[in-house]
């Protein structure tokens, strides 16, 4: 098939996985066309029309230490000191009190945010510190079946409370009784402990289809390749030497990224391995919700709060202040992450709880001072990271990869696990012979 011309890829998928894909692809002067079955780019990480208003399917947080996410948004034309707030990592209640991150070198500004710390008692302080550097005498490394959990069950009630529940939920997606211990402890390695400006907060000043999504499509349009929205592939068959795509029409390729849904990839190679799509099926998933609401004249003291989520009355872990990064002054977006109990309760449930949270935050006088926006509801946000989770394959058959949040590797359900994947899939693709 490329014997006439460059090397052939179908990118199948257009989330920020497959677009890392297929920009690694046609920079490396490969043929692509791009399959995304709905109309907008993106996948879960997305922009969406509500009335007059644009609204994020989700509070999507990057940090310093998502090298490749940062690199893919300058390779395709968008500067992120324009588009991303850079704060140094705060989680701080509504009245400004917690942990403040300040400085470098990351230990020492690490030690001191703790030292200092207002309201923890000094043990636990003690004890926060004393683990930390026991994970780094490790290397963060711990046993592969711990939770997060057991591994910080000593810390002391505040400390568990107020930063690594929180963190464990924003990172993993996954309550601290069920979350994966070592793939936590690689997430702070990286994140806190790593190099300088790696774990502060970077929140879009864009809806998220301006960060990567639009720009990434309109690069890879200007470089020659095909992105074809509103297309859903029916079906993927080998071939001698390269694999046939079944979608609104039908045309062949040298190498295949499958970087779709993990159920929609299983659906897709069930008959080519039947191995990696039970694995990609055996997956769990746990739903992010977002609430949207109208606070008049509300400003926070920082545009991401801390707040106290518990599961009888408080959804939401975080508080975000779009007046402070979007310009759009009193709106305001609770997320509530791991929240399937919540979302199991319906949608007018989690509102009305959430909006009674955003209330007791900030001090209403008056819970009618705050008018629903808009929820939206992620129900397949991210995987359960668990102990021991057996995650599917990058490489699926011969010229046939994998690319998603969900594929094996060092990462939880993130931006940059996604991108990492992409680009890993990209490069296999367009230079497997």
């Amino acid at each position: 098939m490329s014997a006439a011309g460059p090397r052939r890829v179908a990118v199948i998928g257009g989330g920020w996985a497959g677009l890392a894909a297929a920009v690694e692809c046609v920079g490396r002067r490969c043929a692509v066309t791009l399959f995304e079955m709905a109309d907008r780019l993106g996948g879960r990480a997305r922009t969406v029309q509500a009335g007059t208003a644009l609204l994020d399917n989700g509070q999507h947080i990057l940090i310093g230490a998502y090298a490749q996410t940062l690199a893919l948004m300058r390779r395709v034309g968008v500067d992120p000191h324009r588009v991303l707030l850079r704060l140094p990592l705060q989680l701080v209640d509504a009245q400004g009190r917690g942990l403040a991150l300040k400085g470098n070198p990351p230990w020492l500004a690490f030690a001191r945010a703790v030292l200092r710390h207002p309201d923890w008692p000094l043990i636990q302080r003690l004890r926060l510190l004393r683990a930390a550097g026991s994970w780094t005498l490790r290397s963060f490394h711990c046993d592969a079946a711990a939770t997060v959990s057991e591994l910080a069950g000593h810390l002391g009630h505040d400390v568990r409370t107020q930063l690594i529940e929180p963190l464990c939920v924003a990172a993993l997606n996954t309550p601290v009784a069920q979350a994966s211990a070592a793939v936590f402890l690689r997430v702070l390695r990286d994140a806190l402990f790593s190099a300088p400006g790696s774990a502060d907060l970077l929140l879009p000043r864009v809806p998220l289809s301006d960060l990567v999504p639009e720009p990434a499509r309109q690069w890879l349009e200007a470089h020659g390749a095909d992105v074809l929205s509103g297309q859903r592939v029916q079906a993927i068959e080998p071939i001698d030497g390269g694999w046939r795509i079944i979608a609104a029409g039908v045309d062949d390729y040298d190498a295949v990224v499958l970087a779709c849904s993990a159920n929609e990839a299983a659906r897709l190679v069930e008959s080519i391995n039947p191995a990696w799509a039970n694995a990609a099926r055996a997956l769990r998933f746990e739903p992010i919700a977002t609430v949207y609401v109208e606070a008049t004249g509300a400003r926070l003291q920082g545009p991401m709060t801390l707040l106290h989520a518990d599961e009888g009355h408080a959804p939401a872990q975080f508080m975000f202040d779009h007046g402070q990064t979007h310009g759009a002054y009193g709106r305001l977006a609770l997320v509530a992450s791991g929240a399937s109990r919540w979302v199991a309760r319906g949608v007018p449930a989690l509102q009305e709880a959430a909006i009674e949270q955003a209330a007791h935050a900030l001090g209403a006088p008056a819970r009618c001072e705050l008018r629903p926006l808009r929820t939206l509801v992620e129900k397949r946000a991210t995987f359960l990271c668990t102990p021991g989770l057996h995650r599917p394959a990058a490489q699926v058959a011969a010229h046939l990869w994998a690319a998603g949040d969900f594929i094996s590797g060092p990462y939880p359900a993130t931006l940059e696990g996604a991108v990492r994947s992409g680009v890993a899939a990209g490069n296999a693709a367009a230079l497997a012979g």
